[in-house]
């Protein structure tokens, strides 16, 4: 008998419950409501929501859009969309997650104050992140698209380190590797610049990562469901298939593969902070469903 387990740490974080409820909320009472980008890197969730009526939209799309209600995502955005909703008299809902948006005030601070000093171009904003991400955009957007983005420990080599540094983190990336670069920044900072550093890494995903990793030593397969765009679930799934090199990552229940199961007697099921719970739920049912179709010899 094959048995199935779905990680209880896996699913929707904070900022994502809230932002698909303040849309849900909206499309509940009939109101036409845009959404800034995917509201969640998971297609099958998207596409949920647009049937209840949600349309996504660029950020050249909402140039063009008047009088309307947009909704920005846990993810955050930079000043200039706001400036641009209120150019265009378009209604905020801002669901920009709380942590995110902290963040984004400690780095606006940091650049006000070594703006207001001289010379401006001895301090360095460094963001470790992932290039083009939309919440490192909103984050870069609060230092006038000064700070410098590094996206790997490799790169943080780039860095003058006789300039000060003010080192701040996406808040989805790697604990482990964010130490790293510090440590290396302390090795290398010249003793006349200010070397400072801000963990700004939230919990709720830093704390998955050993729990992830316990859960995946427990089971001889491991289904990782997420949509491939999820910064998050690339790192969640990289530890998942570290610690058992019989991990898949799939999007939804169509893609498992019956093979996989040849042998098989546990599975585990589990996702990132952008997979939701009725997912990894069907591709249990999926799994229970055709479960005699499958080798377990």
């Amino acid at each position: 008998m094959l048995q199935i387990e779905i990680d209880n740490g896996s699913g929707f974080c904070f900022g994502v419950t809230t932002a698909i409820q303040k849309a849900e909320e909206e499309l509940a009472k009939g109101n036409k409501l845009y959404c800034l980008g995917d509201i969640v890197h998971n297609g099958m969730e998207c596409e949920r929501l647009r049937q209840m009526g949600l349309i996504t939209i660029n950020h050249d799309e909402m140039r063009e859009l008047h009088d309307v209600k947009v909704l920005l995502r846990a993810h955050g955005e930079p000043p200039a969309t706001y400036e641009l909703a209120q150019r265009n008299h378009i209604e905020i809902i801002d669901a920009t997650c709380p942590v995110v948006l902290q963040l984004q005030k400690r780095i606006k601070k940091q650049y006000e104050i070594a703006n207001s000093q001289q010379p401006t171009a001895n301090s360095q904003i460094v963001i470790f992140g992932k290039n083009g991400h939309a919440e490192v955009l909103g984050l870069v957007g609060q230092t006038q698209s000064t700070a410098i983005v590094i996206e790997s420990f490799e790169e943080v080599k780039k860095l003058d380190f006789s300039r000060d540094v003010y080192l701040y983190s996406q808040t989805t990336k790697s604990l482990d590797e964010f130490h790293q670069i510090i440590e290396y920044i302390q090795q290398h900072i010249s003793p006349s610049a200010t070397f400072r550093s801000f963990d700004t890494i939230c919990r709720n995903v830093a704390n998955r990562m050993p729990n992830i990793s316990n859960f995946a030593t427990k089971h001889d397969l491991i289904l990782f469901v997420c949509g491939r765009k999820s910064s998050n679930g690339k790192v969640l799934f990289n530890e998942c298939l570290r610690v058992n090199p019989n991990t898949h990552l799939i999007e939804g229940p169509e893609e498992i593969d019956s093979s996989w199961l040849k042998g098989i007697k546990t599975v585990g099921i589990c996702g990132a902070t952008s997979t939701p719970k009725w997912l990894m739920e069907q591709c249990r049912d999926a799994l229970l469903k055709g479960a005699t179709l499958y080798s377990q010899t």
